[in-house]
């Protein structure tokens, strides 16, 4: 793809690649070309996508926190980027619940290393910082949040990620504000992403998908909530075309893009099951009879793309059954062979080129 070119020989920085979005995106970058260089404190699911995709010898893979202001300023200063994918965070709700200490810590202290780190690069450099859709204040509103809707948090994690981006905008404004600066930055924030690879507690497939390859039954918390599903490719794919017309457009810098899926695309988690029946042999599933209620998990959450798709010709192209089949076809093939894993998920990167090309007539 000629839009994607931009990337080929280039240094890229993704914090977080080792992550479920992370390893992806990493992936996709190597298919461009890119010389990438990932910067991770871990690998924090068993099995992991990005062991099976074995990233670690194709990339210069390094393992430290990025709260490690030291450390994280010394990568940026030798590396010097061309690119930097920021993603490095505590991306569970339930989980920053626990650990809100660690949550707030890793997405407020990390993004604003991330930040200092920037300023050791000299030459020209295109920034995407990614958040979250829970930055914005919960009103359960049916038409979607807007970039300049107010932002929130009614827990732990999303509260870090709003207090996050106003880091970034202080930063915008003190640091990153001059029309000449080498620096541009673009913060981009991505719904509820589903997709192969993704084996993190607490989430509706990676829990479905376990339970059910070892023929259990799949408890479900809240099956009647609506989520906005859209797979993990249209929101890394978004990050991509958002970085390659910040590169060339100055006038995005500073600017926020929101990349949820289409309206249509809005289901009931019990009605996502059902579609997953039709990939996936002996499905079992029932409600939980344990709620726990001091933790707050909303039920309508939606975002309103019509900016991204105005300024950078982005939109959500999957039809929901092409993602659902996406995704459990990656599993299928993940419990048939693994070895085949990063075969399939190139396929899979290849086949949504493809319908970017189709759909939205970017070449």
């Amino acid at each position: 793809m000629k839009l994607f070119k931009i990337f080929k020989n280039k240094k890229v920085i993704v914090t977080g690649h080792t992550g479920f979005k992370g390893s992806w995106l990493t992936l996709w970058l190597l298919k461009l070309g890119a010389n990438v260089m990932g910067i991770s404190k871990n690998i924090v699911t068993n099995p992991s996508h990005f062991h099976s995709l074995d990233l670690k010898k194709k990339i210069l893979h390094r393992k430290f926190d990025i709260k490690d202001l030291k450390k994280l300023e010394k990568s940026f200063k030798k590396f010097q980027p061309s690119f930097v994918f920021h993603l490095a965070a505590q991306s569970l709700v339930r989980k920053s619940y626990n650990f809100p200490i660690d949550t707030i810590n890793s997405n407020t202290i990390g993004t604003l290393n991330v930040l200092e780190s920037l300023k050791k690069i000299k030459k020209n450099c295109t920034v995407v910082l990614i958040t979250s859709d829970k930055v914005y204040r919960n009103l359960e509103l049916n038409r979607g949040y807007k970039e300049n809707d107010i932002l929130g948090g009614h827990d732990p994690y999303s509260a870090s990620k709003a207090a996050a981006e106003n880091i970034i905008f202080s930063y915008l404004k003190s640091y990153f504000n001059k029309k000449n600066l080498n620096i541009s930055i673009s913060i981009a924030r991505a719904g509820n992403v589903i997709g192969g690879g993704d084996w993190s507690e607490d989430r509706i497939i990676p829990d479905c998908i376990k339970s059910w390859s070892k023929n259990k039954t799949a408890i479900i918390r809240n099956p009647n909530s609506t989520r906005p599903w859209q797979h993990v490719l249209e929101a890394v794919g978004g990050y991509l075309i958002l970085a390659s017309k910040l590169k060339k457009d100055k006038k995005l810098h500073g600017q926020v893009f929101n990349f949820g899926p289409n309206n249509n695309n809005n289901f009931k988690v019990k009605d996502l099951i059902k579609k997953m029946q039709n990939h996936w042999i002996g499905i079992k599933w029932k409600k939980s009879k344990k709620i726990k209620k001091n933790l707050f998990e909303s039920k309508l959450l939606k975002l309103n793309s019509s900016k991204a798709k105005k300024l950078l010709n982005w939109n959500s192209i999957l039809k929901f059954n092409e993602t659902i089949e996406l995704v459990t076809s990656w599993y299928n093939n993940f419990y048939l062979n693994k070895n085949l894993i990063k075969k399939n998920s190139l396929n899979q990167i290849t086949f949504y080129e493809k319908r970017l090309r189709e759909r939205l007539n970017i070449e």
